[in-house]
């Protein structure tokens, strides 16, 4: 196991984790009571919880078999959570046998997973390191040493960036991520926003607060940012659900509103 920080090895089952939610949220059983706790109150102010967890991975299926079907056959998954098949590798790797996967996240849990993440292809290859996603130096160090960034390699935050502030180097830490990759490379971005309901969406970061968490939930305009210098894929930075769902995995959400959360994919010139 490459790049892990010894220092994080302990699982907190005293505090809430972002990974582990999103697992309670997709019906996984990679949670504590501290988490389906947190993740219950989240429904109290928005009982489609479970639909954004199942729409933003739909996304990431999506966003993976275009890219691989479009020729990139080397990913960097940052902010990979538990595994839930398929997961990123097995897309890819449907398309591309010998795509080149690495992964990584800061959560204990997910290393204790990470047997799971790396059952490859025999033509392929998949790492997991752990790190910090606010560490990008170490992180591109170890992914180098799976990845060849002589070549293009697709970038996917997804459903990270709203737990790094502004003032934590959210942009910068994207920056210098896309400034390492070599031209042809892409840049898949999701997160959650709080433009259809900001009443509901500042009663969710005080109680992100009130555990010790962060939560920035950014407008369109803002989660665009991120892809300045960028050629963004049609149709742009749009409602999740609402990229290329003619690939397939549309989640079928009931009622009208739409899923609160942004997707998009942009190649470097």
């Amino acid at each position: 196991m490459t790049g892990q920080d010894h220092r994080a090895t302990e699982i907190d089952t005293g505090k809430p984790h972002p990974a582990r939610m999103y697992d309670w949220f997709l019906g996984g059983k990679d949670n504590y009571p501290v988490d389906e706790q947190m993740a219950r109150q989240l429904l109290t102010l928005d009982a489609r919880g479970r639909d954004m967890a199942r729409v933003n991975r739909a996304f990431m299926h999506r966003a993976t078999r275009w890219l691989a079907e479009k020729g990139v056959h080397q990913f960097l998954d940052i902010g990979t959570g538990i595994p839930t098949e398929p997961n990123l590798h097995q897309i890819a790797q449907r398309t591309a046998p010998g795509a080149r996967v690495v992964y990584c996240d800061n959560d204990p849990i997910v290393l204790a997973h990470a047997a799971a993440l790396l059952r490859s292809t025999p033509e392929g290859a998949t790492e997991y390191i752990q790190a910090d996603a606010r560490r990008p130096g170490t992180i591109l160090a170890e992914a180098g040493k799976v990845l060849d960034f002589g070549r293009p390699v697709a970038l996917s935050l997804l459903a990270l960036l709203h737990f790094i502030d502004d003032e934590d180097g959210a942009a910068g830490l994207v920056a210098e991520l896309v400034e390492q990759l070599p031209p042809g490379s892409y840049l898949v971005l999701s997160h959650t926003t709080g433009d259809f309901d900001p009443e509901g969406a500042a009663r969710a970061r005080a109680l992100y607060r009130e555990r010790g968490m962060t939560l920035r939930l950014r407008s369109r305009a803002e989660l665009t940012a991120f892809f300045d210098g960028l050629e963004l894929v049609e149709p742009g930075v749009s409602l999740s659900a609402d990229w290329h769902p003619e690939l397939g995995e549309v989640i079928d959400v009931p009622g009208d509103e739409p899923i609160p959360g942004y997707a998009g994919v942009a190649r470097k010139p």
